[in-house]
């Protein structure tokens, strides 16, 4: 059946011929956008939904979370609130907590925060593997994540086990962890950072993943300048996440290739880090997204408005720039053109903000705007 929503005061498409319209109408059909333009050219449809000058927008695309999990970390939040410095130790205490998780109780959590996230506006969402951190943990989250998440990465290597040998490690992750979870997952990642993986180590992980035609992803840059933006443009990643410390050499480097710059704000802001240099990326011309990284540990948050606020209000970057790296910017960095945009063709994914412009969302931090959200088609809010 056939929908027109129709008194769209603002329509953002995220496409290059259609802009950003006043006045405008969508059509979906069949789980994708049917037609988008003007109100008064709109085709007919079975069924009439009327926005009432609300503005609509693609929904958003959150192309890093991880979201495969068991456990609380309150404790750790609250002794960095109180001064203690972030790192990536706190890692193994969520990979406890999920290794003794039964799958009900890790596919219920999973569950629970992407139908938050949706009603919210997210429509796509990638999530990772790499709080099980054996063989068989990370096969059984990748499996997990499958069947409920767009996108799947596997990221076994996230974090050394308590007791593992480095070296070991890394060659069970490209070995037997690898072939186990390929079969479930699109994309693998690495931790490329103090306290997890080296350059010579990480490097190893994106060579086998590569070779079983896996797409790259790196966590890279978060605690530190070091190797993480240099591999993943050496290696054709499709994202590098968090950039929060880069070098010219970074900067220059991104801009010059495919590989997105994948910014986490509210991480940062949780860890109580240096917010990314989204400014500096946007003028150089690199491509930039945001995402949630959504987790228990260092960014417990699905809600991609805050986000987008955030980079607004404290990051210089403009609404438009923002929301477009919180939607188009998201299905880049997931090497995808059929979200993140409204245009005929595209899946059916559709944000409506109980606000007239896109603006609220800067203009108005912290207040719950969304309205109505479509998904494949359906109305899911």
């Amino acid at each position: 059946m056939a929908t027109l929503i129709t008194g769209i005061g603002e329509l953002t498409t995220n496409d290059a011929e259609l802009g950003k319209l006043g006045d405008a109408a969508l059509v979906l059909d069949g789980g994708v956008v049917a037609w988008a333009g003007p109100a008064g050219r709109a085709p007919a449809a079975d069924e009439r939904v009327d926005v009432e000058g609300r503005a609509v927008l693609p929904g958003w695309v959150d192309s890093h979370t991880h979201l495969v999990f068991a456990g609380d970390r309150t404790a750790e939040f609250e002794a960095r609130m109180a001064g203690k410095p972030y790192t990536a130790g706190g890692i193994a205490v969520t990979v406890g907590a999920t290794r003794a998780a039964s799958d009900e109780e890790l596919t219920r959590n999973l569950s629970r925060h992407v139908d938050e996230a949706a009603a919210q506006g997210t429509t796509c969402l990638e999530t990772k593997t790499g709080y099980g951190l054996t063989v068989a943990d990370e096969a059984r989250s990748a499996r997990i994540a499958a069947a409920v998440a767009d996108e799947v990465t596997f990221l076994g290597a996230h974090l050394v086990p308590p007791g593992a040998d480095a070296e070991s490690y890394v060659d069970l992750v490209c070995g037997e962890m690898l072939d186990a979870v390929a079969g479930h997952v699109r994309w693998a990642d690495v931790f490329c950072e103090t306290g997890a993986f080296d350059e010579a180590q990480s490097a190893r992980v994106l060579k086998a993943a590569a070779e079983r035609g896996l797409g790259l992803r790196v966590h890279g840059n978060q605690l530190g300048e070091g190797a993480g933006v240099r591999l993943a443009v050496e290696y054709g990643a499709a994202s590098v996440d968090h950039c929060t410390y880069l070098s010219d050499e970074d900067v220059a480097a991104l801009a010059a290739s495919d590989t997105v710059a994948t910014l986490l704000p509210a991480c940062d802001l949780s860890t109580r880090q240096s917010l990314a240099p989204a400014r500096r990326l946007l003028d150089a011309g690199a491509t930039v997204a945001l995402a949630s990284n959504a987790n228990p540990g260092s960014s417990y948050t699905t809600s991609m408005a805050f986000c987008v606020a955030t980079a607004v209000l404290q990051m210089r970057m403009t609404i438009d720039e923002a929301v477009w790296a919180a939607t188009a910017g998201g299905a880049r960095a997931l090497r995808r053109d059929d979200v993140g945009v409204l245009r005929a063709g595209a899946r059916a994914d559709v944000h409506v903000l109980d606000a007239p412009s896109v603006t609220h969302l800067a203009y108005r931090p912290g207040v719950p705007l969304t309205y109505g959200v479509w998904r494949g088609g359906d109305r899911i809010r």
